[in-house]
């Protein structure tokens, strides 16, 4: 019998047996050494960094995720058999479901737009629990909405429910303000510092102004005594006219009236001048003065009056002379025309003088004083340059466009300015010596107080509320608060505000909290 071919099937088997077992003895310990979890975190981006825990990921520091749906006491699943939510990448989920705050479907995380495949990793060679960041001792926790809400772990903001996030800051800060910050931050965040120092200070202000008639070269002719014009020298509307000139003849029964009664009085006091009655003499003279007095009242001209005493014949017109040289801008006689006493018939002005208002802002009046030098400027003929002054300021606003009156008087000889028209004003006002000033983006003006942030070297930046005065294009007047040559900081000062502020705020919660452990401890 041959036995051959058996014992060969029987070592086929035995070797079959072999291999099964040492394949069963390899599988078992991988299964052993697969961790256990029991409630993992998971990174939404990196979902190969898990810890037992919350924590954050080695790669992008982001807060891990819990993952739902997690047996305790399972190893970790697959990638491919994680799932996250459509409208909040922080959910994920082992296994298909919903998301039960949105009632979505959830999609494979390796669908995620934040999912970073394995090979992208930082740490691709370091993806074991032990290596993700543990949340560090002492960390304090707090709310984004509600700063003053600070917990020593993690949780939900009683206010709003937000997850609290650890707080970090970017330096550090005292109780009074001041803050520290290392060198790469402040690079980052771009600080940048200037001396405060002493300079003069002066501006040139530019504003528009409108042409207007010399108030105090304006004159207006009218007659006082009623009567009938019999003939016009000036009828015409923009007419030159010089002092002493001619401008109309009027009739009138008062004046004629008045002539007789003077010369009648003059003729008596002739010849009583040599009565032996002084007061006879006194009379006649004080008749003959009044008569002539009331024919100077009327406007007749003493020249008019001594040729009607010489001639000894009464005129049925008078002249009316012009009281000023000037321009006629308004007439309001006409020949032939009755006239009542007090009746404007002509307006003359003088424009060989003239002024213009210009408009100043609020801010811009503690600049400008009487006497200031001005150009005035035509935006229309650039051959009109003209110098002038300023004469007065308005004590009043204008309560639509906020601005004052500014008058500045202008000569006008060759008669390139004329009234109601538009002009250029640049107002040349006076230097401030030796003032202390800083840029204008080196201070922070809440309405109640002007900060500057003072550079103390080695990172270090101090608040301090300073004084200001007057404003230029680019500087501010520090009036006191600030020593000269310290330096301030001109960009990222409100980052460093809002950090001194936070940090302040910070600093007081945790001496109440601190005194409040305090007392608890010694109720206990």
């Amino acid at each position: 019998m041959n036995t051959r071919p058996v014992k060969e099937d029987i070592n086929s088997i035995l070797h079959k047996l072999l291999l099964i077992g040492l394949v069963l003895f390899s599988a078992i310990e991988s299964i052993a050494e697969l961790k256990i979890y029991d409630d993992p975190y998971i990174c939404s981006m990196h979902p190969l960094l898990v810890n037992e825990g919350q924590g954050r990921c080695i790669d992008c520091n982001m807060r891990l995720s819990k993952l739902n749906g997690h047996k305790p006491g399972t190893p970790l699943p697959p990638v491919s058999n994680i799932y996250a939510s459509r409208e909040n990448m922080m959910y994920v989920h082992e296994g298909p479901g919903t998301d039960p705050n949105t009632e979505s479907t959830l999609i494979p995380i390796i669908e995620s737009p934040i999912y970073v495949p394995a090979e992208k990793y930082k740490h691709k060679d370091e993806h074991k629990a032990d290596e993700v960041t543990e949340l560090q001792a002492g960390t304090l926790y707090t709310c984004g909405m509600h700063p003053d809400v600070i917990q020593d772990e993690p949780g939900t903001c009683p206010i709003c429910a937000m997850d609290l996030t650890p707080m970090k800051a970017i330096g550090s800060a005292s109780s009074s303000g001041t803050i520290e910050i290392d060198p790469v931050t402040l690079q980052n965040i771009g600080v940048t510092t200037t001396a405060a120092v002493e300079r003069d200070l002066s501006v040139e202000l530019r504003s528009n102004g409108i042409v207007t008639i010399a108030e105090d070269t304006e004159y207006r002719v009218n007659s006082k005594v009623s009567g009938w014009i019999e003939k016009l020298y000036v009828n015409k509307t923009g007419e030159d006219v010089q002092k002493g000139d001619a401008l109309l003849e009027i009739y009138s029964p008062q004046l004629v009236s008045a002539q007789e009664e003077y010369l009648v009085a003059a003729k008596n006091a002739k010849l009583l001048s040599g009565s032996s009655l002084e007061r006879v003499r006194l009379s006649s003279k004080k008749l003959m003065e009044s008569s002539r007095r009331r024919l100077e009242l009327w406007d007749i001209s003493i020249r008019q009056i001594n040729e009607l005493e010489e001639s000894g014949i009464v005129k049925r017109t008078l002249t009316l002379y012009s009281p000023a040289s000037g321009v006629v801008l308004h007439k309001n006689a006409v020949e032939g025309a009755a006239i009542k006493a007090g009746m404007d018939l002509f307006r003359i002005v003088d424009l060989n003088s003239i002024w213009v208002d210009a408009q100043a802002f609020e801010n811009e009046l503690s600049w400008i004083e009487k006497g200031d030098a001005v150009k005035v400027v035509s935006p229309y003929n650039p051959d009109v340059n003209i110098s002038g002054k300023v004469e007065y300021i308005y004590p009043f606003l204008d309560k639509k466009t906020r601005t004052a009156k500014v008058r500045i008087v202008v000569p006008n000889g060759k008669r390139d300015l004329k009234p109601d028209m538009h002009v250029d004003v640049n107002i040349q006002t006076r230097t401030v010596k030796n003032a202390i000033a800083v840029p204008k983006n080196a201070v922070l003006r809440s309405g109640n107080r002007d900060i500057v942030f003072i550079e103390l070297g080695e990172g270090k930046f101090q608040p301090q509320e300073v004084e200001l005065g007057l404003e230029t294009e680019e500087y501010f007047e520090v009036k006191s608060g600030l020593p000269v040559e310290h330096s301030v900081v001109t960009s990222a000062q409100f980052l460093l505000d809002s950090e001194s502020n936070l940090q302040e705020a910070i600093q007081r919660r945790l001496q109440q909290r601190s005194a409040i452990k305090k007392t608890g401890h010694e109720h206990h």
